[in-house]
């Protein structure tokens, strides 16, 4: 009687393990077909707009080498550290290991904190760059906004002209095609790229997310060292687009004071004189320098037909611009309507400062790209044209670009969009995602001052690489994706 007991419940149990495996199994296919829909309905707008021209496109400023290293090869923790510190400026091998500590500590929190520091030690920065190049897992790419942003306009087709100073030996390493202006240096920037990936742990702290901290001793890319040859090509040159990135270099760089002052003027001016013919675009980046930002938000955002950032950057520009302070720190996974409701904000603040603002552009188009979506916004028959389809190409970018590859694999791929989303906290409508259909778009009217201002909203969801590849340079391969099916 036990026996026959036991045979059943055995039998049962195999029953019941067959059931679950076919049910996970099942779940599994509807999820790849969901996402392999997903990848089709994307492509099919990327590919519906194909580039039959080679629109030409100028871009400052700058450009480095990076060297990327595995964080816990290079640095070592110990007890030594003590209390993780943040530091505007990086001078000894411990407040290294502190400011790493800072930021790696918050990183368990999922937050994504600004993760570029300048060390004056030129010494020290040497020897760490040789001690980081001595492991056989590390590598060296060309690096820098602007000539990321370059490649990539390259790579999709356009007629390039980059801004940078350069040694011979990293000049033959950019692609032929891209012309340079700015002259030679004997010394490259470089940019010590150091890595950690999600689930890493260093001493008592583990990472939430993949990420780096950049530190760098640049010389020129700080100074524009390559403005002169680049200002005198474009007063000849009259290019589609004009890229303005790269100041972020100079972020709590030591210079005498106003120095900085006077050199973004000299970018001003060289936005102030081109042609209305010229699309204007400024890439923001990480800024933790509040004096910088707020020149920014002066002599160059008002001069800008375009900007282009991520979500930490919007939060900072944003409580620049709005409460009058920058923040050091934003959630790494904003909900959708908190962005867009901060792009809404910036949009109305820049539009109303620039009308007081003598030869300043009217802002016309906003891109923010985070880790899980791409938002865009561009005023209704601008000059901005396929705004879906730019959406839809940067999204895929951004899976490509992290994961290093040319096109989708839905094995490396996951959706951490949720299945519909608000378009504003306060009153807004749910949005369904459509996976036959991914991007979603629809018009608003913004009222700033007496004008109502009619806009078009574009929202498309990114495949987020699950296997990191790289993880520097991706917002400036994001936005010049976005940008070329634009211009």
């Amino acid at each position: 009687m036990g026996y026959k007991r036991g045979l059943k419940f055995g039998t049962a149990l195999t029953v019941l393990i067959v059931l679950i495996a076919v049910y996970y199994r099942n779940t599994e296919n509807v999820l790849q077909k969901r996402l392999q829909a997903l990848i089709h309905g994307l492509e099919k707008l990327e590919n519906k707009h194909v580039i039959t021209s080679r629109p030409k496109v100028a871009i400052g400023y700058g450009v480095c080498t990076d060297v990327y290293v595995n964080a816990k090869q290079l640095l070592t923790y110990s007890e030594k550290i003590g209390r993780p510190e943040h530091f505007d400026e990086i001078n000894t091998e411990i407040e290294l290991l502190k400011s790493f500590a800072y930021y790696f500590r918050h990183g368990a929190a999922a937050e994504f904190y600004v993760l570029r520091r300048y060390m004056a030690n030129r010494t020290l920065f040497d020897m760490l760059v040789a001690r980081a190049r001595s492991f056989p897992s590390s590598y060296s790419t060309i690096g820098g906004n602007a000539a990321i942003m370059a490649l990539r306009f390259a790579k999709e087709g356009c007629d390039v002209t980059l801004a940078a100073k350069l040694t011979r030996s990293l000049h033959q390493m950019m692609p032929q095609v891209i012309n340079i202006v700015g002259g030679e240096t004997k010394r490259d920037d470089i940019h010590l790229v150091i890595e950690y990936k999600h689930g890493d742990v260093w001493g008592p702290y583990s990472s939430a997310r993949a990420n780096r901290y950049i530190v760098h001793n640049d010389a020129n890319n700080p100074m524009i060292s390559s403005f002169e040859a680049f200002d005198k090509l474009l007063s000849t040159y009259d290019p589609h687009l004009l890229v303005i990135s790269g100041l972020q270099m100079m972020d709590n760089y030591p210079l005498l004071d106003g120095e900085k002052e006077k050199l973004l003027l000299k970018v001003k001016k060289q936005m102030v004189n081109r042609s209305s013919s010229t699309k204007i675009h400024f890439e923001m980046a990480s800024f933790s320098e509040e004096k910088l930002l707020f020149e920014l938000c002066e002599t160059v955002i008002p001069f800008a037909d375009s900007l282009g950032m991520n979500e930490q950057e919007i939060a900072n520009l944003h409580n620049a611009m709005y409460y009058g302070n920058i923040s050091l720190v934003a959630n790494s996974t904003p909900r959708i309507a908190t962005v867009l409701d901060q792009m809404r904000t910036l949009f109305k603040l820049i539009r109303t400062r620039s009308k007081n603002i003598a030869h300043s552009r009217q802002l016309t188009r906003i891109h923010v790209h985070t880790l899980a979506y791409q938002a865009i916004f561009t005023t209704k028959n601008s000059m901005w044209k396929n705004t879906m389809a730019a959406a839809a190409k940067a999204s895929l970018t951004a899976h490509r670009h992290v994961c290093a590859t040319s096109h989708v694999d839905i094995k490396k791929a996951t959706l951490i969009l949720d299945d519909s989303f608000s378009t504003s906290i306060v009153d807004g409508t749910r949005i369904a995602l459509d996976i036959e259909k991914p991007v979603s778009c629809w018009d608003e009217i913004l009222k700033v001052g007496s004008e109502n201002i009619p806009i078009q909203v574009c929202v498309a969801p990114v495949l987020v690489c699950t296997e990191a590849a790289q993880t520097a340079g991706g917002g400036d391969n994001i936005s010049s994706a976005g940008l070329v099916l634009q211009i």
